[in-house]
């Protein structure tokens, strides 16, 4: 959807106001106390590699999870896994953020550890390209109503567990989060600021309209 933008670019280094939309990402990371980030890569994956390095010019260490295709969102995250695994320490949850989206939010304001839930999500509200919506909060409980009135914005955070047991093949994400609110093991937040799924060349037109 984003050709010819992304003929030789990957999504996440279309740039806004002079800055590619992962860099927004990882100088958040980095304000939040984030010290090690993962990323995924497939297409043009090698161009990501190449920019953004080890991450010392942000202060972060990155490792890279190389994907022969793309695995889409579920997929990603369970074939980076073992990487995850190794820089949790005592840890068990993790925060992963989509690298084509544009968001102003704090990422300290993000939960460091889950209660009675495998995944948090920060939900905003709908956007006219998805005006049906994915999700209802109610008292930071996620769940599924016949009229939804938030959309997953891409940034959550997750237990391990979640992913375990789990084969790394080409799997979406929503399917697993629609059966955690089933089962009332999904949390959430809103974030009313700005946000902005970058997902056609005319939203990134807007956007750098918009941050100029």
């Amino acid at each position: 959807r984003m050709r010819p933008l992304t003929d030789h670019l990957p999504k996440p280094l279309l740039k806004v106001n002079g800055q590619a939309l992962i860099e927004y990402h990882l100088r958040a990371l980095k304000k939040a106390g984030y010290t090690d980030v993962v990323i995924n890569h497939a297409w043009l994956g090698k161009t990501l590699v190449d920019t953004l390095g080890n991450g010392d010019r942000y202060g972060l260490n990155i490792h890279y999870s190389a994907e022969k295709e793309a695995l889409e969102t579920a997929g990603g995250i369970i074939h980076a896994m073992p990487i995850i695994q190794s820089l949790l320490g005592n840890s068990e949850c993790f925060s992963v953020i989509n690298g084509d989206i544009f968001c102003d939010i704090t990422l300290a304001e993000l939960p460091t550890h889950l209660d009675n839930s495998l995944a948090h999500l920060v939900l905003v509200n709908n956007p006219s390209h998805n005006e049906k919506g994915d999700f209802s909060l109610n008292n930071n409980k996620v769940s599924r109503e016949l009229k939804n009135q938030f959309t997953f914005s891409g940034i959550a955070v997750y237990h391990k567990n979640l992913f375990r047991g789990l084969t790394d093949d080409k799997q979406p994400l929503a399917p697993l989060l629609f059966d955690l609110a089933e089962q009332d093991k999904l949390s959430g937040q809103l974030y009313r600021g700005k946000w902005v799924d970058v997902g056609t060349p005319e939203r990134l037109a807007a956007l750098n309209e918009e941050c100029r």
